[in-house]
């Protein structure tokens, strides 16, 4: 197994720290635009490799032939999210960067499975897509699988319960119209309903919805970078280990949930080979209704894309 991360940043080193850690590849070439970052990066991440007695290689180059041949590659590449900045605000730059790392991993690495990570990630994910004329189960976006972990780590602090115990699913854009389904949210199978009266769960939604401008707000000269990359992990996890897992991705949809030709967040299994299929979950009047208009909020930034 070999991996490429595009983007040498706090998430994309990260991420492969985590994979090192987990000696999840034999290879994992860290590749960034800015000469001496990758390398450096890669040479103390492999250092470490030592102390985990992990013996995943790791590379780092400024050009893509180093790349070839990969079986899964991540592009977190793009420009980082400031204070006041929202995700619309980092289209039109990501876009092309998206675009043209898309083309490269496609040339070095055509048949891999692309997982996309840069923001705005709807976005970025259905650039890719329609970049690589890859079929769909192998662009994939890490969104809901990131939002999911910062609503259950929110349940986790409101309840002081175990993680272990919380189960709950987050729909749609990665952004301010994100669907955490309640409905489907459970503490060891009690549903978080009986536990917390609606203005708690409207505030731990709400709290969720804003989970990545918290962060930045907190560092004011940077945005959050852990979580994203472990959410990158889970995803390689499940690609590596082929453990059909369902979890909250950004996939191609054709006619799923009642849209087509956009990327969106919704349950999917994830296998050997990428998106295995998308799981249909019935949605009430009220869920279809956020789940609608999340969707029309990322259409209105396909438009600037498109």
């Amino acid at each position: 197994m070999k991996i490429t991360i595009v983007g040498a940043g706090n998430v994309g080193a990260t991420a492969a720290q985590i994979i090192v850690d987990k000696a999840l590849a034999n290879d994992v070439v860290l590749l960034d635009i800015v000469e001496g970052t990758p390398q450096g990066k890669a040479l103390d991440i492999y250092q470490s490799s030592a102390v985990q007695y992990s013996d995943t290689k790791m590379h780092g180059t400024n050009t893509y032939e180093l790349t070839g041949n990969s079986d899964i590659a991540v592009i977190t590449a793009g420009l980082p999210r400031k204070p006041g900045m929202s995700r619309d605000d980092l289209l039109h730059i990501n876009s092309e960067i998206v675009a043209t790392a898309t083309k490269e991993i496609v040339k070095y690495s055509p048949n891999s499975i692309i997982i996309v990570v840069s923001n705005p990630l709807d976005a970025m994910t259905y650039v890719s897509f329609v970049n690589s004329h890859f079929p769909r189960n192998r662009v994939m976006g890490m969104s809901g699988v990131l939002d999911t972990a910062r609503f259950k780590a929110f349940i986790c602090m409101e309840l002081n319960v175990s993680i272990e115990n919380i189960n709950a699913i987050v729909l749609g854009g990665h952004g301010d119209s994100m669907v955490p389904l309640v409905r489907y949210t459970t503490v060891a199978g009690i549903p978080i309903s009986d536990l917390l009266p609606k203005n708690r769960i409207d505030a731990l939604i709400e709290r969720t919805r804003n989970g990545g401008a918290e962060i930045v707000k907190h560092l004011k000269t940077g945005s959050a970078y852990y979580a994203p990359a472990a959410s990158i992990v889970q995803m390689i996890d499940a690609i590596v280990n082929n453990r059909h897992k369902i979890m909250p991705c950004c996939v191609y949809l054709q006619g799923e949930f009642g849209h087509s030709d956009i990327c969106l967040g919704v349950p999917v299994k994830i296998g050997a080979s990428g998106m295995e299929e998308i799981v249909p979950i019935k949605l009430s009047d009220e869920e279809k209704t956020a789940f609608d208009k999340s969707a029309d909020d990322v259409k209105s930034m396909l438009k600037i894309v498109s």
